[in-house]
């Protein structure tokens, strides 16, 4: 729940439009009910879309969040 806090709390910075899509089904990347809908588990494919006039940025730092798994402590694998 808290990578789709932090992905409202980016998305509503933005003055595009930014969705989410998986397996068909499409989520308001400012609206974390929406994006609680999609079922997103970590290693699932998303398809990230935006449109507007910022929309490549928008795309830039959220793609950073995933990049980065939103900061969140991953576990050590090597144990």
């Amino acid at each position: 729940m808290r990578p789709a806090d932090k992905l409202v709390r980016a998305a509503t910075g933005f003055q595009c439009q930014i969705e989410l899509e998986r397996a068909g089904q499409i989520a308001d990347c400012r609206s974390i009910l929406s994006l609680l809908t999609l079922g997103a588990t970590q290693g699932c494919e998303l398809v990230l879309r935006a449109q507007g006039p910022d929309a490549d940025e928008a795309i830039r730092v959220i793609r950073l969040m995933f990049d980065s798994h939103f900061d969140e402590l991953q576990p050590d694998s090597s144990t």
